[in-house]
């Protein structure tokens, strides 16, 4: 009885290890089953019939032909090194049977030569065999290892995932909660400004009224006995002056004329102290208003048709023509409703006086106008804001003293026409009474734009 059909089915069990490793043993299944069968039948053929010599041939045959098959069919390769171990034994085998079994007189003679021959080829199987295996073995746990490796860094890649997904989420968080808590910053700063401006105002107000109620009445005392003195001066021109003699009529007349002269300017300049003290006061009081929804387009029009027939009231030659361009989409916002008035009131007063003052310097063909325009706008942080702009066709406002508008004061009106506080009070209702925002363009002769920005507040606009 032959090994060979054993070693052929050991061979075949390896060929399947390899092949499952190397993932292919679905694709081989059919063909291992095959060899399989037909080492078990050769093995029953042998032992069943009186054909042993054929059927040893046929062993031998077969058993080296399963051998040398990762020789040339490449996807076996991966068991050259067992192939290579049991070729010199399948071959050394197969000559020893043949030699036995149809030449015996030769294989008596050269009997331990043979069979030394095959015992060796028989060692070096065995030895490649675990040579082979052993690398296998180190093979199975480098590839285990370089697979759990793998799934390592496939767990460790899902996991750097989701902490970046994670990580992405909370600065998403933290970047909101960062834009809320700059956003209540924002507002809690407006909100102090306001009310620290409405504590100065009212300080500054209780101070200022004591002392206009002060200054008052001895300015009322300059102003009234200026005029009576005036109006005694006259009557004594009149009636007395004609009864002195002629060598002293004409000096008394120039000195009485003086005196005259000189309590008229008195009682000029009397006024405008007067006038300056009722600005201060003005400008000085704390508004006890609250802010409310405000149409500000109804706003415009009204103190804007308020400051035209207030001016035609005092001067009957006055004449200039309005411009309205009213977003109808604007809606209410939240303001003071006076103190806007009193703002826009301004404005509007300072534009008709300088197109009026430019209608005087030019002739025929130019015609004043003053225009007014409101319309939503975005801010840069996206909030919803309102723009009113006031401009006129005037004088403008010359570049060289375009800073000092906003202060206290200071006006480029000629004396006796202007206080000089109606922008400063205007910058400090817009800018700290309301969060807004008053900017001016102009160009010296040409015209003048006033640009009102103020937020929406709790009252979207429409």
């Amino acid at each position: 009885m032959s090994l060979e059909p054993f070693l052929a089915v050991f061979v075949i069990t390896q060929f399947r290890k390899n092949l499952k490793n190397d993932g292919l043993v679905e694709k081989w299944n059919k063909y291992l089953n095959i060899g399989y069968f037909i080492a078990i039948g050769i093995f029953f053929f042998d032992v069943s019939f009186s054909a042993h010599k054929v059927a040893l041939v046929f062993a031998h045959l077969y058993f080296l032909g399963v051998v040398i098959a990762p020789y040339y069919i490449d996807e076996l390769k991966s068991s050259k090194q067992l192939a290579f171990a049991l070729i010199p034994y399948a071959v050394a085998g197969l000559i020893s049977d043949i030699l036995e079994k149809w030449f015996p007189t030769f294989y008596d003679n050269h009997e331990n030569t043979i069979q030394s021959l095959v015992i060796f080829s028989l060692i070096w199987a065995f030895s490649l065999w675990m040579i082979n295996r052993k690398q296998s073995k180190a093979l199975e746990n480098e590839r285990r290892q370089r697979f759990a490796e793998q799934e390592q860094n496939r767990m460790m890649a899902a996991m750097k995932v989701n902490l970046e997904s994670e990580v992405r989420e909370r600065t998403a968080e933290l970047t909101k909660q960062t834009e809320e808590l700059q956003l209540a910053l924002s507002e809690l700063k407006s909100t102090q400004a306001q009310l620290i401006q409405s504590e100065k105002m009212a300080s500054l107000g209780e101070l200022t009224a004591g002392i206009a109620h002060e200054i008052q009445n001895p300015l009322n005392f300059v102003n009234n006995f200026s005029e009576v003195s005036i109006e005694l001066l006259e009557e004594l021109k009149e009636e007395i002056l004609d009864k002195l003699p002629d060598d002293v009529k004409e000096e008394a007349d120039d000195i009485i004329s003086d005196i005259t002269q000189n309590l008229s300017k008195i009682n000029q300049h009397g006024k405008r102290a007067d006038a300056i003290v009722k600005g201060m006061l003005q400008h000085s009081r704390a508004t006890t208003g609250k802010k409310e929804p405000t149409d500000i387009n109804a706003l415009a029009d009204e103190y804007l048709r308020l400051s035209y027939h207030g001016l035609r009231a005092k001067d009957k030659s006055f004449n200039a023509g309005m411009k309205t361009s009213f977003d109808p989409e604007l809606g209410k916002i939240e303001a003071i409703p006076q103190d806007l008035g009193r703002v826009l009131l301004n404005l509007f007063n300072n534009s008709f006086y300088s197109v009026t003052e430019k209608k005087k310097s030019l002739a025929e063909g130019y015609e004043p106008t003053v225009t007014v325009n409101t319309q939503k706008i975005k801010s840069a942080s996206g909030a919803n804001m309102v723009q009113i702009t006031v401009e006129d066709n005037g004088t403008g406002i010359p570049q060289k003293v375009l800073d000092k508008i906003y202060q206290p004061f200071f006006t480029t009106k000629p004396t006796g026409q202007g206080t000089g506080l109606g922008l400063s009070m205007s910058y400090d209702i817009i800018t700290k009474g309301h969060g807004g925002e008053l900017k001016v363009e102009t160009a010296e002769g040409q015209f003048a734009r006033f640009i009102i920005t103020l937020p929406t507040g709790n009252v979207e606009a429409a």
